[in-house]
């Protein structure tokens, strides 16, 4: 087992170029520098996600201990998904990897997309080379995107296709009314017995169809509520989205088999944990379910950023995870750009906490991976 006892941790907190510290003292962009003793790590990684607290992530002390840098980074959003814009998002991860070059003093950096933060990642990579962002942006905004430096490796470890992708693999399709988080649809419903599981073909085509139609009705609603409410010199507003623990896949393992415990979900049992508050999605401006959510709109899908990035990547995929598939891990290897790719399954739960020997396993294999390249 690894040894974690003479791991440094070194806390980094510092402005972004587009938020500057609050006046109670607290920076934007925020986050824990893990080293191992001695001479300083030539290689670093560093990890981000749209809005969960990376700075203790639990791999940090695996790649110190293995003689790698590792920054768990946070952006604004930390705590703070209902507010998500991705293009201010980009820039703070942008801070991270300057203080990385210019006060670690590594001379190559590793993006880690895990989780939601595999598209994060990916879209980082793909601004930085293409500056597509910048090119609609304005003032500080566009000067920012213009000077996002690049990275050098890309790993997607457990990650999700993309933002807009995941909700609507994991919205319930027979929510009726978006206003009220009781209304049914029965002949949707898939934890009405009646359905399944298992799943027929036929249910599975029709609910997956719903989805995201539910998911182009929200976005439908939201652009003539931005339109009305901007009318009334109104800029945005709140509002909340229910019911997002159902893909079919939480309840039918034989829907992308796999080693998961089945029914399943992030949140427990998934027949429960969709009629409670707690959820992806669960709280949004306006401006934030188009930037993040929308099937239609938003830049935070991972494939047409990862068709940009040609550097080696590695995608890892854990077979008891019980939110991300592994059709998932095959999308995001089969959608990189790169030459130079490869596509592990291991065993596990989502973050390996099943068993610390996973931890070692990944850890070793990408630590191996980096080395070579």
């Amino acid at each position: 087992m690894t040894d974690f006892g003479s791991i440094r941790r070194e806390f980094v907190s510092l402005p972004s170029p587009t938020q500057a510290r609050a006046g109670t003292g607290g920076h934007p962009c925020q986050g824990l520098y893990w080293t191992p003793p001695g001479d300083r790590p030539k290689t670093a990684i560093i990890a981000t996600h749209y809005n969960v607290d990376f700075a203790e992530h639990y791999i940090a002390p695996y790649f110190a201990a293995r003689g790698l840098g590792f920054l768990g980074w946070n952006t604004r959003y930390r705590g703070a998904e209902d507010l998500f814009t991705l293009e201010h998002a980009l820039i703070d991860i942008a801070v991270g990897l300057k203080w990385l070059k210019e006060t670690a003093r590594v001379d190559r950096i590793v993006l880690l997309g895990n989780s939601g933060g595999g598209s994060l990642m990916g879209a980082y990579q793909s601004e930085a080379q293409t500056g597509a962002l910048a090119k609609s942006a304005h003032g500080r905004t566009e000067e920012a995107l213009a000077d996002l430096p690049k990275a050098d490796l890309y790993i997607s470890l457990n990650a999700h296709p993309g933002r807009p992708d995941v909700l609507t693999n994991w919205m319930d399709a027979s929510a009726a009314d978006e206003t009220d988080p009781v209304a049914t649809d029965a002949s949707l419903d898939p934890f009405n017995a009646e359905n399944g599981p298992p799943y027929s073909a036929e249910f599975i085509a029709r609910y997956r169809a719903a989805q995201r139609t539910r998911n182009q009705k929200v976005t439908d609603w939201v652009k003539d509520e931005l339109a009305r409410l901007n009318a009334a010199g109104i800029p945005d507003r709140i509002f909340p989205f229910f019911r997002t623990w159902a893909d079919l896949r939480f309840m039918d393992p034989a829907i992308d088999p796999s080693e998961r415990p089945c029914p399943a979900c992030y949140a427990g049992n998934p027949a429960f944990a969709n009629r409670g508050p707690y959820g992806i999605g669960r709280n949004n401006t306006l401006r934030t379910w188009l930037s993040m959510w929308s099937l239609e709109t938003s830049q935070c899908r991972g494939e047409p950023h990862l068709a940009k990035i040609t550097m080696p990547a590695l995608v890892i995929q854990s077979l008891s995870d019980t939110g991300v598939f592994p059709s998932d891990a095959k999308i995001i290897f089969n959608a990189l750009a790169s030459s130079d790719k490869t596509l592990e399954f291991l065993p596990g739960a989502h973050y390996f906490e099943d068993n610390p020997a996973h931890r070692d396993r990944v850890a070793d294999l990408m630590a191996a991976w980096i080395a070579r390249h």
